[in-house]
């Protein structure tokens, strides 16, 4: 078994025919760890910013003396340009 017969469909491409800003995520994540990097940022362009989200969101649960908010929210800015910009790139 590989980890790609794990993996969630997207619901609005399976039903409705249309990507979501979010597809290819899962396989980004899974690239990068491959260590294919290129490959994931041409998958999914955001990929790194929201791992950076994800890191900063783990820390702020195990570092509790520090507010990790105001990067939380630049992060969040940030990747979701990121999405919406490559959304509108890929599809028009």
């Amino acid at each position: 078994m590989k980890i790609e017969d794990f993996m969630l469909p997207c619901p609005s491409k399976k039903f409705l025919g249309i990507e979501c800003f979010g597809c290819g995520t899962q396989r980004a994540i899974v690239l990068v760890f491959e260590g294919k990097f290129s490959e994931a940022f041409h998958m999914f362009p955001a990929v790194y910013t929201l791992l950076l989200f994800f890191g900063f969101v783990a820390l702020n649960f195990i570092d509790k003396k520090r507010n990790y908010s105001q990067v939380l929210i630049f992060l969040a800015i940030i990747n979701s340009l990121i999405m919406v910009i490559s959304y509108f790139y890929k599809h028009f």
